[in-house]
């Protein structure tokens, strides 16, 4: 099935886009992997945020947040990568980096990517140019490590 992919600055986006994307990272992150956190927390509307949507017949099926580099003190910030349960093992998940990647160059050209990946993932976005940047830590009891791309 064909995805459609979205790449819209927090401005642009639609009640019901913004609606779609709090749904799905709530879905996964706090109810799915069980981290009472705050998940809505306050960058998804500040500065020059970009969201990167993977839509499927109209569900969000593919999602990650953009933070600008002049907010985050020199790279851009990717975060919020989440996968719909029902859309995992097919690959989405390479097909969203490399979105991602392509985005980040046209958006800020040149400028060095950072990621908090949880631990497990390491290989997984080495695959994409990202190396360790800092030691392992704790994040709502998940082992996370920054990783970077210059």
């Amino acid at each position: 099935m064909t995805i459609d992919w979205l790449c819209k600055h927090h401005g642009d986006l639609s009640k019901e886009q913004l609606y779609s994307v709090l749904q799905l990272r709530t879905e996964v992150f706090v109810v799915e992997q069980k981290c009472p956190y705050q998940e809505v927390d306050g960058r998804d509307l500040e500065g020059d945020t970009y969201h990167l949507m993977g839509w499927r017949d109209e569900r969000l099926v593919a999602y990650l947040r953009l933070l600008d580099p002049v907010s985050q003190g020199g790279d851009v910030v990717i975060g919020r990568v989440v996968i719909a349960p029902e859309a995992r093992g097919q690959g989405l998940g390479h097909e969203l980096m490399a979105q991602a990647l392509k985005r980040c160059e046209r958006l800020w050209p040149g400028v060095p990517i950072y990621l908090s990946a949880q631990a497990h993932l390491q290989v997984y976005y080495g695959r994409y140019g990202f190396a360790v940047a800092g030691e392992v830590y704790l994040e709502d009891d998940i082992p996370h490590i920054g990783m970077r791309k210059s």
